[in-house]
């Protein structure tokens, strides 16, 4: 049976993938973006650009004609976010605020406008983007990216609990290094075949998202082989 699916930062590279690999199941696909307009079109996909998740408004809107157009919401991932590598002595404190805003804000405010359609759904999925740089030692620089990460993860478990007894189920993936354009234009000498693809990561929130996944909540799942 199709679903109605949102993919936040559906735009970016790695939203890209997973939209794609939702839509390739047959799912119908709403893929969301602050950007305007996505690099490249997916047959049969809702495009809504221009959307600043942080602003609950904007968010409610959306969601509305998505919504309307899908015939309701039965799986949210939360793939909008943002990086910055930066030392605090030669950085800002702004930044740390940012990659709140940006990591955290914007999927909490769109999780819980989207609670309610979640919950009518049989099987309501929630699958969010963590990151495995989180979930040990910071490295330098690193500090305000991991710091709002981590606040990703602990929204996961916490909501996990808090859904818990319900037909929805919240998890999150913690990809180590993506291997996209921008990714290795910072990093050229790295070893790319130890990154992990956009695809690869995309199959392993589809599963999530899928109906056997019923038994997975509140899971911060580590995604690091190639693929």
């Amino acid at each position: 049976m199709s679903r109605s699916v949102i993919v936040t930062g559906g735009f970016g590279v790695l939203g890209q993938a997973v939209a794609k690999a939702f839509a390739a199941q047959g799912d119908k696909v709403a893929r969301i973006d602050f950007a305007q307009n996505a690099p490249s079109a997916l047959e049969g996909a809702l495009d809504i650009g221009g959307v600043d998740l942080t602003d609950a408004g904007a968010a409610a809107s959306m969601l509305a004609k998505v919504v309307d157009a899908q015939g309701g919401l039965d799986v949210l991932v939360n793939v909008a976010g943002g990086f910055v590598w930066e030392t605090l002595e030669q950085g800002s404190v702004e930044t740390w605020s940012k990659m709140h805003m940006l990591n955290v804000v914007t999927s909490a405010t769109i999780t819980q406008l989207a609670l309610p359609e979640l919950r009518k759904s049989p099987a309501g999925r929630i699958v969010n983007i963590g990151a495995g740089a989180a979930a040990g030692k910071t490295g330098m620089g690193m500090g305000a990216y991991t710091a709002s990460k981590s606040g990703v993860h602990r929204l996961t478990e916490a909501l996990s609990e808090e859904l818990a007894g319900t037909s929805v189920t919240v998890n999150a993936v913690l990809p180590s290094i993506l291997d996209t354009p921008t990714n290795r234009a910072d990093m050229p000498d790295a070893d790319f075949s130890t990154w992990v693809s956009p695809a690869a990561a995309a199959k392993v929130i589809v599963f999530l998202a899928s109906e056997d996944a019923g038994a997975i909540n509140g899971a911060l799942i580590p995604v690091s082989r190639g693929g």
